[in-house]
């Protein structure tokens, strides 16, 4: 028999997956915990739509993430410090304190956690870093860290 699984279920397979399924269990264990749904042309009508929106969702996405790849790559942000003589910071300039001047500075709203830093900022200077924004979108932004 046929079905949709509704949930994952571990070793049989993933939600939205159409398996062949026992009658017994489908009957007796999968239909009663509404863990899955029979496979007739309504429900398969129902996940067809169901895939073709969540693929439009990400298509709408990605464009996003490509328009704002675009102003990225185009900006320079200017982060003022406080720092000592020879150029050290005091502390360091982390993912969170670039987010925020982008957002101050830019109005772009980007989560910290898509910045890529292998290690907080130290040093005054010019540093590229990698944001990515989407599978396979990355967009590389210019900070200059100046003293205040």
């Amino acid at each position: 028999m046929k079905v949709i699984l509704k949930q994952d279920i571990k070793g049989v397979g993933k939600k939205d997956q159409i398996i062949n399924a026992n009658d017994g269990y489908a009957r007796n264990y999968l239909f009663p915990k509404k863990l899955a749904v029979l496979a007739d042309k309504e429900n398969m009508t129902n996940l067809e739509s169901k895939k073709a929106s969540q693929e439009h969702k990400k298509d709408i996405e990605k464009q996003v993430a490509q328009e704002i790849a675009k102003k990225i790559e185009g900006i320079l942000l200017k982060l003022p410090v406080k720092s000592g003589e020879n150029g050290k910071v005091f502390g360091s300039v982390t993912s969170k304190e670039i987010s925020q001047n982008l957002d101050k500075q830019y109005n772009i709203k980007i989560d910290k956690k898509k910045i890529n830093l292998e290690e907080p900022i130290k040093t005054l200077g010019n540093f590229t870093i990698e944001i990515k924004l989407y599978d396979n979108i990355i967009a590389k932004l210019k900070i200059s860290v100046i003293s205040m």
